[in-house]
């Protein structure tokens, strides 16, 4: 489990079937089969280095998310995983990722914020509410509006600056993952739909 609140980003070293990033903060108590969130997908960390670490890649890993876009150098969001003793500061977050969404635009806004809009995938429609929570590349976020499959969210300056969201352009993908509560509360409903 995971909060949305990324730590740190790190730096692509390799990618393809075995992704190694260059990395410090997270590092401090990160342990060889531990969990880590790369761009909001939970991977294990397979080699720990002094700089960095690396995690091996399924093909269904590098099919449904944006890890299989990445190349040298690109830079992705870090979290280490949720313990009893750490704050739920964003929302509970799985690293399971739903879909890939495609940037529509990063538009600032003044005073450092920034208005991010994602098409998600329209199965993916049924779970986002206003005011709701959703998570973009590992970033827990709060949806400002919802419509036709197009998201909007605000980005406040620390966000902006403490992420990979900076750069980003319209068409590029990014991993969405609904809020786990709307999913169940989802498949609770379809099942009293057939107890009827």
């Amino acid at each position: 489990m995971f909060t949305g609140i990324i730590e740190e980003t790190g730096t692509v070293e390799a990618a393809g079937s075995r992704l190694s990033v260059g990395c410090s903060h997270v590092l401090s108590d990160l342990m060889l089969g531990a969990s880590i969130a790369v761009n909001g997908v939970c991977l294990t960390a397979v080699e720990i280095r002094a700089d960095g670490f690396s995690a091996d890649l399924a093909p269904e890993t590098l099919a449904r998310t944006n890890l299989g876009d990445l190349k040298p150098n690109d830079r992705v969001n870090l979290e280490r995983p949720l313990t009893l003793q750490t704050r739920l500061s964003g929302h509970i977050v799985q690293g399971h990722v739903d879909g890939t969404g495609t940037v529509e635009s990063l538009r600032a806004l003044g005073d450092g914020n920034w208005e991010l809009l994602v098409q998600v995938p329209r199965d993916l429609d049924r779970y986002l509410v206003y005011k709701g929570s959703i998570t973009i590349d590992g970033i827990s976020l709060t949806i400002a509006s919802v419509e036709d499959g197009l998201v909007k969210v605000a980005i406040i300056p620390h966000t902006y600056e403490a992420t990979n969201l900076a750069g980003r352009k319209p068409g590029e993908r990014v991993n969405i993952e609904c809020d786990i509560l709307a999913k169940h509360v989802d498949r609770l409903l379809a099942h009293v739909q057939i107890a009827k």
